[in-house]
This record gives C-alpha cells, sequence and structure tokens, in this order.
C-alpha cells in the first residue's frame, strides 16, 4: 500500500469571452463623413491555476466549485480598444494534477511553488470596424463580436501526504476524534484492530488553516517486527511531520495511561529512532468518563517532562478548538520537506499545449430533414458574427465557403431552399 491518499475534485472554469468590436465612424466639424473609428475589443481573463505552498488539501474547492474570468471590455469610438483582463488566479496545494474531466487528458501538473499553467483561455477581442477598412470599402458597416472563452470541467487530484498521523493503542478513541475534528467518515468499533486502513481526515482549524490527519492503525505490541498492522501504519508515519499521541484517561479497559504512552513510544523507537524527533502532542480522550480527572493528574505527575498535553473528549467535542490550533502552529513551524523521503516521481508530467484551430467541422442531419452544422471553429465564428449587420452576414458567408462547407453540404445532398441549423440559428441553403 503506497503512502499516499487522493483527493479528488471537479470544478467547473470559465474564461473571459473577448469584448466586442464596435461599428463606429468619425464625426468630426470638418469630417462628417470621416472614416472608420469603432476600436477592438479587449481580450476576456484566462483562468490560471497557481501553485501555493500554503495550501495542504483541496478544501476549499469543495465550497467554490465554479470559477470565471471576466469578459474583455467591448471597444470604443475614436479607434480605442476594449481594456484586456487579467488572468483568474486560482491558488491550487503543491502535487495538484489538472486533468479535462470529459477526455481524462492532464492539462497540467502542477508541482514548485509559484508554478502556473492556463486551464482555460480568454477569447481575443473582437475586430471594430477601422481594421476592415481596405481600398475597395473605406467605411465598413462590419466588426466582430468577441470570441468565446473556453470553458470545461477539470478533474483536480491530489495526492496527499498525512501532515499529522494520530497513534494510540487501539480503542483509546482516535477514529471517533478524527470524525469529528474532520469530514472524515472512518469506521468506529471497538476491537482491538479498529483501522485496517489509514483513515484520512481534511481538517480546517477556525482562522482558516487546514492539514491533513491520518489515523494509522491501531498499533500493538511488536509492530515494528511486521506482527498485525505493524509495516503499513509505519510506513504512512515516516511522513507526517507531527504525531498525535492519543491516550485513553477513562482507565475503563484496566489499563495504565503511562504504560500505554511508554508501550507506543518504545513501538515508534523500534521502528525508526527518528520518529521520537517528531513533535507530539498529547491527547488526553475520554475526559468525560467518571475517573478520567484523577487519572490525568497521575499521569502528568508520572510523565513529568512539559509536553503540550490537551485534555479532550472527543464524545462531547469539548478541548479539540485549542487541539487544532496547537497542531496548526506546530506544522507552521517545521518546513514540509523536513522528513521527505525519496519521492517517487510522477510518469505524468505534462507540458501545457494550448490547442490551435480546429479546422474540421461535422455535417448531421435533425429528424425533420435539416442539415446541422457543428464543429469548434464554425461554431466560434458563428459566435463571434454580429447578424444586425448584412456586412457581417456577407462575411460569415464567405468564412463558410473557404472552409469549404457549401461544397460539403452540396455533397451531402443539401439543395436550394434547404434548412440549415447551426447552434440555434437556422438559415436557408441557397446555390
Amino acid at each position: 500500500m503506497s503512502a499516499m491518499f487522493v483527493d479528488r475534485v471537479q470544478v467547473y472554469v470559465k474564461a473571459g469571452d473577448g469584448g466586442n468590436g464596435l461599428v463606429a465612424f468619425r464625426r468630426e466639424k470638418y469630417e462628417p463623413m470621416g472614416g472608420p473609428a469603432g476600436g477592438d475589443g479587449g481580450n476576456g481573463g484566462d483562468v490560471v491555476f497557481e501553485v501555493d505552498e500554503g495550501l495542504n488539501t483541496l478544501m476549499d474547492f469543495r465550497y467554490q466549485r465554479h470559477f470565471k474570468a471576466t469578459r474583455g471590455e467591448n471597444g470604443m469610438s475614436k479607434g480605442k480598444h476594449g481594456k484586456n483582463v487579467d488572468p483568474f488566479v486560482v491558488p491550487v496545494p503543491p502535487g495538484t494534477v489538472v486533468r479535462n474531466a470529459e477526455t481524462k487528458e492532464v492539462i497540467a501538473d502542477l508541482v514548485e511553488h509559484g508554478q502556473r499553467a492556463v486551464i482555460a483561455q480568454g477569447g481575443r477581442g473582437g475586430k471594430g470596424n477601422i481594421r476592415f477598412a481596405n481600398a475597395r470599402n473605406r467605411a465598413p458597416e462590419l466588426a466582430e463580436n468577441g470570441e468565446p472563452g473556453d470553458e470545461l470541467n477539470v478533474e483536480l487530484e491530489l495526492k496527499v501526504l498525512a501532515d499529522v498521523g494520530l497513534v494510540g493503542f487501539p480503542s483509546v478513541g482516535k477514529s471517533t476524534l478524527l470524525s469529528v475534528v474532520s469530514a472524515a467518515k472512518p469506521k468506529i468499533a471497538d476491537y482491538h484492530f479498529t483501522t485496517l486502513a489509514p483513515n484520512l481526515g481534511m481538517v480546517r482549524t477556525d482562522d482558516d488553516r487546514s492539514f491533513v490527519i491520518a489515523d494509522l492503525p491501531g498499533l500493538i505490541q511488536g509492530a515494528h517486527e511486521g506482527v498485525g498492522l505493524g509495516h503499513q501504519f509505519l510506513r504512512h508515519i515516516e511522513r507526517t511531520r507531527v504525531i498525535i499521541h492519543v491516550i485513553d484517561m477513562s482507565g475503563l479497559e484496566g489499563r495504565d495511561p503511562y504504560e500505554d504512552y511508554q508501550a507506543i513510544n518504545h513501538e515508534l523507537k523500534e521502528y525508526d529512532e527518528k520518529l521520537l524527533e517528531r513533535p507530539q502532542i498529547i491527547v488526553a480522550n475520554k475526559m468525560d468518563m467518571p475517573d478520567a480527572e484523577t487519572h490525568f493528574e497521575f499521569f502528568k505527575e508520572q510523565l513529568g517532562e512539559d509536553l503540550p498535553i490537551f485534555p479532550v473528549s472527543a464524545i462531547t467535542k469539548t478541548g479539540l478548538r485549542d487541539l487544532l490550533l496547537e497542531v496548526a502552529n506546530t506544522l507552521e513551524e517545521i518546513p514540509k520537506d523536513t522528513f521527505e523521503t525519496a519521492e517517487e516521481t510522477s510518469d505524468e508530467r505534462v507540458v501545457y499545449k494550448y490547442e490551435g484551430d480546429d479546422d474540421s467541422f461535422y455535417i448531421t442531419r435533425d429528424p425533420d430533414g435539416a442539415y446541422v452544422l457543428s464543429g469548434p471553429k464554425i461554431e466560434r465564428l458563428f459566435k463571434m458574427t454580429d447578424f444586425n449587420r448584412d456586412e457581417s452576414v456577407r462575411r460569415f458567408a464567405r468564412q463558410m465557403r473557404h472552409m469549404g462547407i457549401d461544397d460539403a453540404l452540396r455533397k451531402r445532398g443539401a439543395e436550394d431552399g434547404d434548412i440549415v441549423r447551426l447552434l440555434d440559428f437556422e438559415f436557408e441553403f441557397m446555390e
């Protein structure tokens, strides 16, 4: 079993459309019919994902799943260009792989702090009529609408390494603790081998810091020799930066809290002495039980060292807030890669490539006999055409001819007067 957990979430991204170009003419005092003066629209904003090493989880994406960049500004008179829009930057944790949710193709593999990838490209601004003037047509009544920005659903996947490991004998309440501090849903039962695979929880503190906590399989003496679940458990713990040591203070199972504490630490030391260098936070759990207070005082005496101890009750949820803030503070003092082991590199490194125009178009028939046109390029040209102006419509007809659509329709049997559909628009085929 690898020491990896996967956190997955699907989000929708939409880049900004380009601004529309403008049809305008100069109207100055001595030039009542001056030349064209409509400016181009600005480019729409890209949606860009950027690595922020302060993030550990995809938690934020559970609350916000739609990311839309702003559209470019429309062109203005006097040849003024509409404003281009800055990219909409979305922070993601290091180690995030971004895939196209439909095709499953990897769009970006974001690893280093500050690394960026364009996930959805903004549309370019439409040209204003100033750009269509030529010797034959000095006053074109023609401008383009802005190009639509990309929109797609993407799947984010983060291979999560736990920042915090929960250790303690079986049935000391680790699973319950995990389920109340995080969104994890561990299977909870009271036998001595509860957690067979590490349960993972994403925890968010009151002050909006988040970290990953793993409830590691219950330790039994001899784990370091591979007895029971030893090896799997201990592999997970090698990567954690803080250890939360959970101790049952109720004494109900006739066990001595201090002996338990020593036994678990002995296991950790036998497996790898370096584990004892990790900061340990002791959680005195089940403090809602009748004799817990007495056991707790005695435990502190026996401990003698000045270790952080937090009396809590996972059942009544007391003491948890302070515990989580302490964990978040401790994590902040320990750089992420302090205990790195050689990390298996992902074989999915991808350089984000932006696809150019796709010239292909498709012709199908609807049940009512109409011909249906589709394809990325023709749909984009359609959306960029201002159908309120005859010149724009004529230009669109020329573009279709250039793409070979007229010929293709003829080959499919289209005749004068047949209906052709494109998105939500219908027109007649003219020979």
